[in-house]
């Protein structure tokens, strides 16, 4: 059976990454706090918001811009919106 980890974003048991996804207290925070599910979603948006923003990770203000929106995913607050994005759920209701 998978291992699980009550998580974060959905206030519920799901499915555990199976590894850290970064390195350090980071890391082994987000492994034990946030689902496989939560990631992969935020995974999603983070390349949105990197493509989207034009950010380049190898400037510090553009890494700590994304650790902040990463953070207030997981913690259910709202994120910058993306211009021009239409989530599904706003398409179904036209």
């Amino acid at each position: 059976m998978a291992n699980t980890v009550f998580c974060k974003k959905f206030q519920k048991e799901m499915e555990a990454l199976d590894r850290a996804p970064l390195p350090g207290a980071k890391g082994q925070d987000i492994l034990q706090t946030v689902s496989k599910q939560a990631w992969q979603e935020w995974q999603l948006l983070q390349t949105m918001m990197i493509n989207e923003k034009q950010l380049n990770l190898m400037q510090p203000d553009s890494r700590k811009y994304v650790m902040e929106q990463m953070e207030k995913f997981f913690n259910n607050e709202a994120t910058d919106k993306l211009a021009g994005y239409v989530s599904p759920d706003d398409i179904k209701e036209l």
